[in-house]
């Protein structure tokens, strides 16, 4: 039986894995454990109108997510930083448990109130679960192995987006919604049991403090921050006392964070954690891949089923286009980032989001299912060479007892670049329908009306056909033009993210260049 160990920079922590099928095991326990996390927002979208039917709350609607983003995200670095000093399967497990405690909860949902408070409890739990799955795999595999497996990991995300709205739909037709969330729990055992079993771990053996101020700050201040970005240009205006006011907490509690960081033993986020250049633009330059990822994944089953009139299924496979590309691209990222570094990958992933997001751009002139699938293909590949580089390039920076803290950043800055994103493109298309609507031939105007709503048509399959052609087409050209408008900011997005990317250090891999 061979014996494989992966050293860190630091004799006070690490982890053993006693064989190479161990190793295998860990990462399917912790494959499962991130599809769990990522598939909650779009299996729960697909079953959310059965929900409304049964709970009613349709006014409470968007809360269902926001919940769940809130708490994920304002809880994402405090999980990172425990697992650096608990150990990572600790962690994991009390953050599993916690995911599946929310999702019994919800299942047991008997209003909308509910609901959403259980639904914050689950997204509590996912906070531990996609950075420390992700901080294991930084530990257990050597530099050259890690992007590969990475890569994998990565591509949960594009699988989840495709398989979420499928499996709702089935579960929702055959069984009923609570099973939407019941089903995690099996599985979501079966992960932690594959971790216990196969996961040796050596955490440093001394005593910590928590830094709780820290936490309570750091908490008060992402969630003001997530409800000005939810909320805004939606719940109020942009630039309302309500809106303002979560800005300006948000700015305040974050200031006070950061005097208070640099006077704490051991603080949650150590303040020359972003002093590193490698960790300060990998992270800046996630917000972008967050934005561009959610963004394709939002925007284009609108385009291709309201603009182009096809099915749920079709728009599908368009979009799972981008899920070949992203682990595709992946298995080429380490060898590139071996030969040439983290930067110079990360640059020629940038070059296919620039492409992608030009051949989505293209589709007034070419305008088919094809075009759609070729740009998520694209992207996908773009994806796979960032967003692999940017995570392997954190972690390859600091030493174990920093690598969970440090992975947890970057995994709340993409939280953060998606959400804000979402917002913001959602906005530019909601904005870009009511003036495409309020220019429509008055005969169309009394027929459906000018509220943004209207587009529902398009997509629901039995109202479209039920419309008249001359009103089904002018709905469709103000889709169109208003959809437009999104890849226009996302071909935007994507430069900016270009720009930033070389902003990363040159050089190969640290440690790499000392060995040849």
């Amino acid at each position: 039986m061979s014996v494989r160990r992966v050293q860190s920079r630091s004799s006070r922590g690490g982890v053993d894995v006693v064989k190479e099928s161990s190793r295998v095991l860990v990462v399917a326990s912790l494959m499962l454990a991130m599809f769990l996390a990522a598939i909650e927002a779009t299996i729960v979208a697909t079953a959310m109108p059965t929900i409304i039917g049964s709970l009613g709350g349709f006014r409470l609607y968007s809360w269902v997510f926001s919940a769940f983003l809130l708490t994920q995200g304002a809880f994402i670095p405090i999980f990172g930083r425990l697992s650096d000093l608990y150990g990572r399967k600790p962690v994991f497990t009390v953050a599993t448990l916690i995911f599946l405690l929310g999702a019994f909860l919800s299942g047991h949902a008997r209003s909308m109130e509910q609901l959403i408070i259980f639904r914050a409890v689950q997204g509590l739990g996912a906070a531990g679960v996609q950075p420390i799955t992700q901080t294991i795999i930084g530990d257990i595999f050597t530099l050259e192995e890690r992007a590969r497996v990475q890569g994998w990991l990565s591509s949960v995300w594009g699988i989840s987006s495709v398989a979420g709205p499928t499996l709702g739909g089935l579960i929702v037709d055959h069984w009923s919604w609570p099973w939407i969330f019941y089903i995690n729990i099996p599985l979501g055992l079966i992960a932690i049991a594959g971790l216990w079993l196969f996961l040796r771990e050596r955490p440093a053996a001394q005593r910590h403090s928590i830094d709780y101020a820290g936490s309570a700050l750091l908490v008060t201040a992402v969630t003001a921050l997530l409800v000005f970005v939810i909320e805004g240009g939606s719940g109020w205006p942009w630039l309302s006392a309500g809106s303002l006011g979560f800005l300006g907490l948000a700015a305040g509690t974050g200031a006070v964070f950061l005097w208070w960081e640099n006077r704490v033993a051991e603080p949650l986020l150590p303040p020359g954690l972003f002093a590193n250049r490698v960790i300060a633009f990998c992270d800046l330059a996630v917000v972008f891949s967050g934005a561009l990822t959610l963004g394709i994944s939002s925007f284009t089953p609108t385009l291709v089923q309201g603009v182009m009139g096809t099915s749920a299924t079709v728009a599908g496979l368009a979009l799972g286009a981008m899920s070949l590309g992203w682990p595709l691209a992946s298995t080429f990222s380490g060898r590139l980032m071996l030969r040439i570094g983290y930067r110079s990958t990360a640059i020629a992933g940038s070059f296919f989001t620039i492409i992608s997001a030009g051949v989505m751009l293209s589709l007034p002139y070419v305008p088919s299912v094809a075009t759609a699938a070729l740009g998520s293909f694209l992207m996908g590949m773009g994806m796979g060479l960032t967003s692999t580089t940017f995570i392997v390039a954190v972690q390859g920076a600091v030493s174990w007892e920093q690598r969970g803290v440090a992975t947890s950043s970057n995994a709340f800055m993409r939280m953060l670049g998606s959400t804000v994103g979402v917002a913001v493109f959602g906005n530019i298309l909601n904005n870009g329908l009511v003036r495409q609507l309020a220019s429509l031939p008055d005969t169309v105007k009394s027929a459906v009306g000018t509220n943004p709503d209207v587009a529902r048509m398009l997509l629901d399959p039995v109202t479209r056909h039920s419309l008249p052609a001359w009103v089904l087409q002018p709905l469709r050209d103000a889709l169109f033009v208003s959809v437009h408008g999104v890849y226009v900011a996302l071909a935007v997005t994507a430069v900016a993210g270009a720009l930033v990317v070389r902003l990363i250090p040159r050089g190969l891999p640290d440690g790499l260049q000392a060995r040849r």
